[in-house]
């Protein structure tokens, strides 16, 4: 047996596998969805996926076909944009696990069922995933300014001094960054205050980014 949050989510990392299963529209097909263009967008699946992730959860997403078996038009576009991002970004999705912590950010909703519309997520919001040594920061929102700063990743000098009494989260120095899907390393700095990431001046902006981190 799984625990299942029908349309929503767990607020916190759970030691046990976990999912949500929802629709990008009505769970049977409904025609209004398509005349009126209300299913879900890419950029909503994409953040609610990596906020699920992110907690050791699954993401189980419900297609509504016609009586024929059909899809709509506005479900392939959004099949397409989906596939086209997880083909960036999956990296961090697939094999992956939850870190020590889920994430950081402003955007905040109590677990639970049916409150998926509840939570307005941002470039601030922050979700981690790791696999193979290297730690994923995915970023929820497209930061206007082109910089993502992560608090909690902050420099392992300022955690050893014991900044805000807490733990330090990372245990081995950071040798390089890279936004998915770009090419070459993203410049960055670090200091008590956190993590602060350049992204590369020409890459393309997405509903969701990603960062992946490796460490010496």
């Amino acid at each position: 047996m799984v625990e299942d949050y029908e349309r929503g989510s767990s607020d916190e990392i759970q030691a046990q596998p976990w999912q949500t299963d929802t629709c990008i529209g009505s769970w049977h097909y409904e025609r209004a969805r398509f005349d009126d263009h209300t299913y879900k967008t890419v950029a909503q699946v994409a953040q609610m996926l990596v906020n699920i992730v992110s907690k050791n959860g699954n993401l189980l997403l419900n297609i509504p076909v016609r009586g024929d078996g059909t899809i709509d038009d506005d479900e392939i576009a959004f099949l397409r944009g989906l596939g086209d991002w997880m083909a960036v970004n999956g990296e961090g999705i697939f094999g992956s696990r939850p870190w020590k912590v889920y994430g950081e950010g402003p955007a905040h909703v109590a677990g639970g069922m049916f409150n998926e519309n509840k939570v307005k997520y941002g470039a601030q919001d922050i979700r981690f995933t790791t696999k193979g040594g290297a730690l994923y920061a995915y970023f929820l929102g497209w930061p206007a300014d082109g910089k993502v700063t992560i608090h909690v990743l902050r420099s392992l000098a300022a955690d050893q001094a014991g900044v805000a009494g807490q733990p330090p989260l990372l245990e081995r120095k950071i040798a390089s960054i890279r936004l998915l899907g770009a090419a070459g390393n993203s410049a960055w700095t670090q200091d008590a205050d956190g993590l602060h990431v350049e992204l590369p001046a020409g890459a393309a902006p997405a509903p969701v980014g990603a960062l992946r981190l490796t460490f010496e």
